[in-house]
């Protein structure tokens, strides 16, 4: 028998767009025929956002005991009890903290078997970073919470399956961490996250290169010619569909990314620059890897826009719907055997 899911939400930074998102996705109840949704959170952050949105019919129910989820309801689970004040749009390390508590709230009960998978809302890095988040990211954060050792940041659209060799670093510490070890580890990522969760049996994975021109023969940089091809190469010679180094301009430019079946980019903006111009709106953001369902919009706080009612939920449903359907494949795949 395959259950419905069931799916935690974190509110994020209550001053950001997160609230506004949420209750915007949440309020197509097509969602809760197949999956039920917890909130963590605060009732009332979301009461100020469904005032402040004129959405009084959204409707939810308070989780009292720990686990005791409605099926045919909304729920929520408060994270802290203290009142904080929300100031839409305006960061603070009093939102960031309460960020955190969710966080921490939604691994704990994922941890105890109490979620089948869970999306975060955006957080402000700066106003959550600090002892208890010495992170530079959502990522970071649940690689070492769930014991992980090792995840693949991997942006996923309709027609482009973007992941990173690395993430949330400076630029100056890229070229040093590109290495052999960690590129054939992120590219073995890709792969079994594409046969697991996205059921693409011989998945083809291009990679880019480091440098422009793809280091031009080594007059542009080494990487590629000392670190990137020798990896391709022997993965080609397991039976692995793996191309590359490719100049990442040129292959994005005349679309190259529709012959593959994900793409792997050395850093941060090579890669999502390129997947928020192409798939923005059904973007979501995937973290392959963990020993259980973890996705998010691929946008973050948008402070500028907060408590205007003029936040576009397309990607947080996305996120939900991408969730839900990752956990049904894995329980499928589990009846099969």
């Amino acid at each position: 028998m395959i259950e419905k899911p069931r799916i935690g939400i974190t509110l994020g930074d209550i001053n950001g767009i997160g609230p506004e998102v949420i209750i915007k996705a949440l309020a197509d109840h097509r969602l809760l025929a197949m999956m039920t949704p917890v909130i963590y959170g605060s009732t009332r952050a979301l009461s100020y956002y469904r005032k402040l949105m004129n959405l009084e019919e959204f409707n939810y129910s308070q989780v009292k005991s720990k686990g005791q989820f409605f099926n045919k309801s909304i729920n929520v689970v408060n994270c802290w009890e203290e009142v904080i004040e929300i100031n839409p749009g305006i960061p603070s390390k009093q939102t960031g903290h309460a960020a955190f508590l969710c966080l921490q709230k939604v691994v704990e009960e994922a941890k105890e078997g109490l979620l089948d998978g869970f999306v975060t809302g955006p957080i402000d890095k700066n106003s959550i970073y600090g002892e208890e988040f010495p992170f530079r990211g959502h990522t970071e954060y649940l690689t070492e919470a769930f014991g992980a050792g090792q995840s693949l940041m991997f942006m996923i659209g309709n027609q482009l399956k973007v992941g990173l060799v690395t993430e949330h670093l400076p630029i100056k510490d890229v070229a040093s961490s590109i290495t052999k070890e960690r590129v054939e580890l992120k590219i073995r990522l890709m792969e079994m996250s594409l046969k697991k969760d996205f059921h693409i049996n011989k998945p083809k994975i291009a990679v880019l290169g480091l440098n422009p021109h793809a280091g031009d023969e080594g007059l542009l940089g080494t990487e590629e010619n000392e670190v990137i091809r020798p990896v391709i190469a022997e993965l080609k010679n397991k039976g692995k569909l793996v191309f590359g180094p490719f100049p990442a301009d040129g292959f994005f430019a005349s679309s190259q990314h529709l012959k593959y079946n994900g793409v792997l980019a050395m850093y941060h903006d090579q890669g999502l620059v390129a997947f928020k111009t192409l798939a923005f709106d059904d973007g979501v953001n995937f973290t392959a890897g963990l020993p259980i369902v973890r996705t998010s919009p691929d946008h973050g706080t948008a402070y500028s826009i907060a408590g205007k009612n003029l936040a576009d939920e397309s990607s947080m449903r996305q996120a939900i719907y991408m969730a839900c359907d990752i956990v049904k494949s894995h329980q499928e795949q589990l009846v099969e055997k």
